[in-house]
């Protein structure tokens, strides 16, 4: 097949890319705003592979993504599948504007494209966050006026309604990864990812803490967050594996939560990070009881104040369609054990020191 992909110079579509090329004859076109960066990842690829590979400069912001008239005419009927994973995942009610921009018009242009070349299938990769305050998240779309956390849960789901409104012009399927984190395997990660931003801050309270010579007593430092509330966090290979199915398996319509069936508390989560710091001085303290923090605990809590509202949460995702998807594959229902997330922790701190 001939697939033309978005957002494949970053971690996730890096991994969806080489899921798609190895040991198959598929051609991939791949559209990057950095044009070096989509150079090196490349010449990751075998030589042979590098001969289906076809980069392609563009910017998701602009009408076509900025494509000239001679480049779409040559596509036009020679795409099978459209792959939109483009996105800015940025919590800011600041950013508005620019969510806006890139999350839902960069999808509607990503839309309008696949319609002028005649694309069969268009995947958009979306965020199982679409849930937003509800405490189940099922694979069917929210509703547009529903309350949201925060202006980037918003512009998704407003582009998921988008994306089912050209179901008439192509076959049109949604997937929602939940917290994306490093690869099963071996650990490796995106610092990009939303995880890690949260696991820099503790670690630069922890060097603050010792630059002041306080290491040396045993006070402890409070995180407000829901103790047996859960993150929900998915390996970036498992992410990667799914999304590969769906040029084969993926039905007209169909929503796919790709999450943790099992999720860690996030108490648990504050103690794996603690060990892989050697810093034993965090605990938790749930947002509903009387407490007064001290500076230095505000000053915490200011560093990880866009994770709050997914520390304080306890959302149970259905993955129905997700397990009949990888029905009769070799793609086995996520079981991510204590182990495997504490190795892909200590990897992304071994990597950063």
């Amino acid at each position: 097949m001939n697939i033309l992909l978005t957002g494949s110079t970053g971690f996730l579509g890096g991994k969806v890319m080489k899921e798609l090329i190895h040991g198959t004859g598929h051609h991939l076109y791949i559209l990057a705003r950095n044009r070096k960066k989509a150079e090196q990842l490349k010449d990751s690829f075998t030589t042979e592979e590098q001969h289906r590979l076809h980069l392609i400069t563009g910017d998701i912001t602009l009408p076509s993504f900025g494509m000239e008239d001679e480049l779409i005419s040559s596509l036009t009927g020679k795409i099978d599948c459209f792959y939109h994973s483009a996105a800015l995942v940025k919590f800011d009610e600041s950013l508005r504007e620019e969510l806006f921009a890139i999350n839902y018009e960069g999808t509607k242009y990503a839309l309008e494209l696949a319609k002028k070349l005649r694309v069969r299938k268009f995947f958009y990769v979306s965020t199982a966050y679409t849930v937003g305050k509800r405490h189940t998240g099922v694979e069917v779309l929210y509703p547009e006026d529903d309350s949201y956390h925060n202006p980037y849960e918003e512009s998704k789901v407003k582009a998921e309604h988008l994306v089912f409104s050209y179901g008439d012009e192509m076959d049109v399927s949604i997937f929602r990864p939940s917290i994306i984190v490093g690869d099963s395997k071996t650990g490796e990660a995106d610092s990009e990812f939303t995880l890690y931003g949260f696991m820099r801050a503790l670690d630069i309270f922890r060097r603050r803490i010792v630059r002041k010579n306080e290491s040396g007593n045993n006070r402890v430092y409070r995180v407000v967050a829901n103790p047996i509330g859960t993150s929900n966090f998915v390996p970036v290979d498992y992410v990667a594996e799914i999304l590969a199915l769906a040029i084969t398996k993926a039905e007209p319509y169909g929503i796919y939560n790709i999450t943790n069936p099992n999720p860690p508390t996030n108490a648990e989560v504050l103690d794996m990070f603690q060990d892989a710091l050697g810093f034993h001085r965090l605990t938790t303290v749930d947002d509903h009881h009387n407490y007064e923090l001290s500076p230095e605990e505000e000053k915490l809590n200011e560093m990880i104040d866009t994770f709050k509202v997914y520390l304080a949460s306890d959302i149970t995702f259905k993955d129905d369609n997700t397990k009949k998807l990888i029905n009769g594959t070799d793609i086995h229902h996520l079981h991510m054990s204590r182990e495997m997330l504490e190795m892909i922790i200590h990897a992304y701190f071994t990597t950063e020191s």
